[in-house]
């Protein structure tokens, strides 16, 4: 068994749409705990996200007790720069850092404030969560983390944007670029320093849900390929027993 293509352009199409829950997507969210009080820091749209993300777990083999999605079951992985940090999701088995996802979106109007807030959140993240477990603080495996985001697809997401003039001159690869643009250029560079392990990187919206891949680095195949090779990794040292 496997998470098809269909699950996700399917979970795509649903975090669109809160309430709209599907059959088997009904039964992962049941499983793991998401659609309860303060499940997914990012609101109820990312619930089918977590669900879908929790279905590579599941099928592994990992007990549902193992994937975290709510509040109450401690999203809290430990920082060094500070001393916790809330993660979207996160699979820890017999303490090993399987996983944690951050599970992101850009929507307008405001993209402009808005992308520089979650350039920051991102980076400010797996570089704590990068130095903690140099620190030791992650003992048993190396982590690995995923960054899932979903930009509004639109005009003012589609149109380029001038940098400002400032003291000193952008990085030309900036020049007359959108923030859908941008927005894959961070995470193609976030995966070039090996902050993350795996980002997905899709536009869409509730007029058209279907997903749009504008870097084929950054696709749905490419983000699950690499969660299956980090299911392989643990698998063959083990992971679950």
């Amino acid at each position: 068994m496997t998470v098809a293509r269909q699950d996700f352009e399917d979970a795509i199409a649903a975090y669109w749409d809160a309430g709209k829950l599907q059959g088997e997507q009904s039964a992962i969210k049941a499983a793991v705990g998401v659609g309860t009080a303060g499940s997914v820091r990012s609101g109820k749209h990312f619930d089918v996200i977590a669900a879908l993300l929790a279905k590579f777990f599941l099928e592994a083999g990992y007990p549902a007790e193992s994937i975290r999605v709510s509040k109450s079951q401690g999203l809290e992985l430990p920082g060094y720069y500070r001393p916790q940090k809330q993660w979207d999701l996160v699979v820890v088995h017999e303490g090993v850092l399987v996983a944690a996802f951050e599970l992101k979106a850009l929507g307008g109007p405001s993209f402009g404030n808005n992308f520089n807030n979650r350039v920051e959140e991102a980076l400010g993240s797996a570089v704590d969560l990068r130095r903690a477990a140099l620190a030791d603080l992650f003992p048993k495996e190396k982590p690995w983390l995923g960054y899932f985001f979903i930009m509004q697809d639109g005009q003012g997401s589609r149109r380029p944007v001038k940098t400002a003039k400032g003291a000193l001159p952008a990085d030309k690869i900036w020049t007359e670029t959108s923030y859908q643009d941008r927005f894959g250029i961070f995470c193609e560079r976030l995966m070039a320093e090996q902050l993350y392990d795996a980002a997905c990187y899709v536009t869409s919206s509730a007029e058209d849900p279907t997903p749009i891949e504008l870097v084929e680095s950054l696709d749905w195949r490419h983000f699950s390929a690499a969660i299956n090779a980090r299911l392989t990794y643990l698998r063959d040292l083990g992971i679950p027993g």
